[in-house]
């Protein structure tokens, strides 16, 4: 019975790549909703999948760069509209 992968195959590179994924769909729309939320998600995410070295590193770089869009859209609307929060 054999517990651990074979040495040679290389785990969680699917993981990886789905948090590189997930990342840029996070944050994706954070730009249009709920950005105070999925921006860190999608920073969070972005960094983990680049620690653990995806395959997909420019999926996870568009992640952490749409993430820190987020905050930033989040920033310019609380500052343009004064308030803690913004709406339309």
């Amino acid at each position: 019975m054999q517990l651990t992968a074979p040495a040679g195959r290389r785990t969680g590179i699917r993981d990886t790549d789905g948090m590189a994924v997930a990342s840029f769909v996070l944050g994706l729309l954070g730009l249009l909703v709920l950005n105070v939320f999925l921006g860190p998600s999608a920073i969070v995410l972005a960094s983990v999948a680049l620690w653990r070295g995806t395959a997909r590193r420019g999926r996870a770089l568009l992640g952490l760069g749409l993430g820190i869009a987020d905050l930033v859209v989040l920033a310019v609307f609380m500052q343009a509209d004064g308030t803690i929060s913004w709406s339309f």
